[in-house]
């Protein structure tokens, strides 16, 4: 075995020799939702084109995941598809690339959580352990950060977790809340962590393409059921998010955000 060191006339390691970046992780922003108990706003617009502080909810993502360095994101459609496709484009103008998921003209009908990350999983991974962003459109998190090297731990680090769900504290619509946190940072489908607490999921996370690897595309399905059983199997991270955060359900909720400003 040849241990000496290389000469120093030797060139230096150049940029094409370098082991290349990883890719930056993808993203699916949730958008088929009907929007019910904002009607009759979201009667003729979509929920994620509804304006909170001059800027279309799902916009608020949009141009937070362009910052954080991703650059294809997925946005699956069903309750006025076609709206959402021609106010947002090819995402250009946002320094991304989207694809569209048109879960109205391929199955007449939105497919859910769950069944629309198995959808989408075409544009998204490559394989089963390939993790990628998934949130909601109707959430506004304005001060979040997509972190790109948090996602590359995730991706690279913890192979062992199937998802990572950051939380918020229980509000007043949900005071039961979703989830616990253990000692480890684990989620817990039933009880308490060490904290006494319950907590709500942000729907904001990370996720990994095996979560949803036994749904068929195009089934209608959850994503609680899966992230119960996943939890249960020790497979799911969670972050507490103590900043602002709001779920734009209805029109009160509408207001809360814009007043919070």
């Amino acid at each position: 075995m040849n241990l000496a060191a290389p000469s120093i006339f030797e060139p230096p390691l150049g940029a094409d020799d370098r082991p290349p970046r990883p890719a930056p992780l993808r993203a699916l922003v949730l958008a088929a939702g009907r929007g019910e108990r904002l009607r009759p706003l979201t009667d003729t617009l979509p929920k994620p084109l509804v304006s909170v502080r001059g800027r279309p909810l799902i916009e608020w993502h949009l141009l937070a995941l362009a910052r954080s360095g991703v650059r294809e994101v997925v946005i699956n459609v069903a309750w006025l598809g076609q709206r959402l496709v021609d106010a947002l484009g090819d995402g250009e103008r946002f320094g991304l690339r989207l694809h569209w998921s048109r879960e109205d003209l391929d199955f007449g009908h939105a497919l859910e959580t769950a069944g629309g990350i198995a959808r989408a999983l075409p544009w998204l991974a490559d394989g089963p352990d390939d993790a990628f962003w998934v949130v909601s459109g109707d959430v506004l998190v304005p001060d979040f950060d997509f972190c790109a090297a948090r996602a590359r731990q995730f991706a690279d680090a913890q192979p062992e977790l199937d998802a990572l769900l950051w939380l918020v504290p229980n509000p007043p619509w949900h005071a039961a809340g979703d989830f616990g946190i253990d000692a480890q940072g684990l989620g817990l489908s039933e009880g308490c962590g060490p904290d006494g607490a319950r907590w709500t999921y942000a729907n904001l996370a990370l996720v990994r393409a095996r979560l949803v690897r036994e749904l068929s595309p195009g089934v209608r399905a959850p994503l609680g059921p899966l992230l119960h059983a996943a939890m249960r199997r020790r497979a799911v991270g969670v972050e507490r998010w103590t900043g602002e955060w709001h779920n734009v359900g209805t029109a009160s909720d509408l207001a809360a955000a814009e007043q919070a400003a």
